[in-house]
């Protein structure tokens, strides 16, 4: 799945064009790499993203098409 399409799946952005815009950027990066919205994100992977003054990384442990909103956290976990 497209990194923009799975930031807006797992609801960590809200919308698909913001997620988009944050990757035109160059702020965000997927396993200490800058990635591009059509990176093709795969279980296991680390994404950092940088909004503002603030860093935000999360690894992902599902990929799906459709998530429901109470299972939409369960695709990734929040490192501190």
């Amino acid at each position: 799945m497209r990194l923009d399409k799975y930031l807006k799946v797992s609801r960590i952005v809200k919308r698909r064009t913001v997620a988009n815009e944050i990757c035109d950027a160059g702020r965000a990066e997927v396993n200490g790499r800058v990635a591009r919205a059509s990176y093709d994100v795969k279980v296991g992977d680390i994404i950092t993203l940088t909004l503002g003054a603030n860093t935000k990384r999360y690894e992902v442990l599902a990929v799906s098409e459709y998530a429901p909103k109470d299972a939409a956290s369960s695709m990734y976990r929040e490192i501190e």
